[in-house]
């Protein structure tokens, strides 16, 4: 669920992953697995 919001918020503002990794401070990488639900706790 909170996958699809936060690839569609992302979508909506126009934001590219690099874009909002850039601000989190994170990887493009993170962004992607937080939209696709995989999290660094469910041991994939």
């Amino acid at each position: 669920m909170i996958e699809e919001k936060l690839l569609k918020l992302r979508k909506k503002q126009g934001y590219s992953q690099q874009e909002v990794a850039d601000f989190l401070s994170v990887t493009r990488q993170t962004i992607s697995n937080w939209e696709c639900g995989v999290s660094q706790t469910k041991g994939y």
